[in-house]
């Protein structure tokens, strides 16, 4: 699968952010635990060089335990921040300020030596589409100050919030990059749901997640759906349509809406908690 989606707005996004980009202390950058890499924007490392750091793993309620902690080493090894949150229940929200604060010590120990006090941090919140942007800064700030929605594309411009005396977030639109490199990443994230669904060709999506989950989660597929995880993809496929009574007109199999039940529940993270990517070895 070769996956590329860059509407039109998020040229204008990256500029708004670049020129926004002077007026700020650090880079909040949020990351889908189920695939950091992939989530990640290698746009950010240009924009917020010489900026302070910190990386939110988001969504850790819908990764695998083993593989968030090798990727907080990860980070850690390369003196980056991280922090596993899950910003729809709270964890680990509740010291998101004290962590800024922290990582920001040398910036305000500037202002306390210049005779500043009590000047709030400003912060820029960036992150690919449907990552969870909205809804961390809706449940960091206790208050609705940005729409929610489950698809790409809900906050269309830049929005300065004030979170509490010391913290101010600027919000930004989720952005991708121009191209993927890697045509594994557009899958990546075609499977979490950051790439619009309408111009994905979904069956071959879900194929591509049943040959994953069959090699890398076996069980969870014949649990789920009853199906047999020794056949080929499609023929499983075809089981979870049958199954689950995925009729169009004329009785025949549906394997559109197949392949939609498998993905929504997948994002969802009813099929258990996955992580689809491992940190590098290097």
């Amino acid at each position: 699968m070769n996956i590329q989606w860059y509407p039109g707005h998020m040229t204008k996004a990256k500029r708004m952010m670049e020129e926004n980009i002077k007026l700020i202390d650090i880079v909040i950058e949020l990351l889908d635990a189920r695939t950091p890499m992939a989530s990640r924007n290698p746009d950010i490392d240009t924009l917020a060089n010489n900026k302070f750091r910190l990386v939110l793993l988001n969504k850790c309620d819908l990764a695998d335990d083993n593989a968030t902690a090798q990727w907080r080493d990860y980070f850690k090894n390369k003196d980056i921040r991280v922090v596993t949150v899950n910003a729809r229940s709270g964890r680990g929200m509740k010291n998101i300020t004290e962590i800024v604060q922290e990582v920001c010590k040398e910036k305000i120990e500037r202002d306390r030596k210049r005779g500043i006090k009590n000047r709030p941090i400003r912060a820029m919140i960036v992150g690919i589409p449907n990552v969870g942007k909205s809804t961390f800064i809706n449940s960091y700030a206790k208050k609705a100050c940005t729409k929610v929605g489950n698809k790409p594309g809900v906050t269309k411009g830049k929005q300065w919030i004030r979170i509490n005396k010391n913290v101010e977030l600027l919000d930004t639109p989720g952005i991708l990059w121009p191209k993927f490199e890697d045509e594994t990443v557009g899958k990546h994230l075609a499977f979490i749901g950051s790439i619009n669904d309408d111009i994905l060709q979904k069956t071959e999506l879900a194929c591509e997640l049943i040959d994953f989950l069959t090699d890398s989660y076996k069980g969870i597929l014949s649990e789920r759906y009853g199906v047999n995880e020794d056949n080929s993809s499609g023929a499983i496929l075809e089981e979870i349509a049958k199954n689950r009574g995925c009729l169009s007109k004329g009785s025949e199999l549906d394997y559109e809406k197949a392949s939609s039940i498998l993905l929504d529940e997948y994002r969802a993270g009813t099929l258990g908690r996955i992580t689809i990517e491992l940190p590098p070895v290097e």
